[in-house]
């Protein structure tokens, strides 16, 4: 796995969207979130600016989840449901982009992820950072 990748093409589970994403800072910014949504959903997301997703295919497939605040915005493939790609709240100049949509990636290449606390949200006023790490081992079998 190439840490400091800076393209990579992304695509949901079906095919049906698909995307080239620029990313900001490679894979080093893969995390995970403890917000009721990210905590439901699990994914990896890696960060890319607003204008670092690139729809190629698809784009009237994909559809928009919010809640609470309605701030973020949550793109999911309407064929397949699998989650592409968010606008976040934390910075709505940024999009978190799932790692298991793109090409040769997995979330178990990350041995050692950040946990950062969305429950408490710095939008709210709160002063969250990271919360915990969560870490993968493989297990010999």
């Amino acid at each position: 796995m190439d840490i400091d990748i800076k393209q990579a093409h992304g695509a949901c589970h079906c095919g049906a969207v698909q995307f080239e994403v620029r990313l900001s800072d490679g894979l080093r910014s893969a995390r995970r979130c403890t917000c009721s949504f990210c905590r439901m959903r699990g994914a990896v997301a890696v960060t890319a600016d607003l204008g670092g997703v690139t729809i190629t295919q698809g784009e009237g497939r994909l559809v928009t989840y919010q809640f609470n605040t309605r701030t973020a915005k949550h793109y999911f493939c309407s064929v397949c449901g699998i989650y592409t790609h968010h606008q976040r709240r934390s910075n709505p100049h940024q999009f978190g982009v799932n790692v298991a949509c793109l090409s040769g990636i997995s979330p178990f290449d990350f041995a050692d992820l950040p946990v950062f606390d969305g429950t408490n949200h710095p939008s709210d006023g709160h002063c969250s950072g990271v919360v915990g790490r969560l870490r993968y081992q493989v297990v010999a079998g």
